[in-house]
């Protein structure tokens, strides 16, 4: 009963303790399900615990290229001084080709979860993260559940 009572508390702690969001970040997120790909990504703070990512994506492979832009909304939560979690909604609208020409228009719905560390307590502009973003694509030549994890350097300013 007692390890039930702690992991209770934990928890509430952790939704009610307010995250350090910085006004903005500015930098690169890496990573990718079964391209590897990069993203110029920006962050803007809404609130004391909420901000919007916007995203420009690309990725490819010799027969394969793929242009998206992707925004998520984000609720943040603290775990330590410094070390954040964070998950919210988002989606996508993406251009992909193949080597035979084909084009296709991509829709997704989805979302992104994940953990970063806010050197700002340690008087450096710096955010790195880590989180992974599962998307269900609508249309294209494949459309369904994709996903993938990334890690993200971004500078910070107010």
């Amino acid at each position: 009963m007692k390890k039930l009572i702690f992991v209770i508390a934990f928890l509430v702690i952790g939704l009610i303790s307010e995250a350090q969001i910085n006004d903005h970040a500015l930098g690169v997120r890496l990573g990718g399900g079964n391209y590897f790909g990069g993203e110029l990504s920006y962050q803007k703070a809404l609130g004391s615990s909420n901000r919007i990512e916007l995203d420009f994506g690309f990725s490819g492979k010799k027969d394969y290229s793929r242009l998206a832009v992707i925004g998520i909304y984000q609720w943040h939560w603290n775990l330590s001084q410094g070390l954040n979690w964070y998950a919210g909604p988002g989606g996508s609208v993406g251009l992909y080709s193949d080597k035979g020409n084909n084009g296709y228009l991509n829709i997704a719905l989805g979302g992104q979860v994940g953990i970063e560390y806010n050197f700002n307590d340690n008087g450096v502009p710096l955010l790195l993260s880590l989180d992974v973003r599962p998307m269900w694509d609508f249309l294209g030549d494949n459309p369904g559940l994709g996903w993938g994890v990334a890690l993200g350097i971004r500078y910070t300013w107010n």
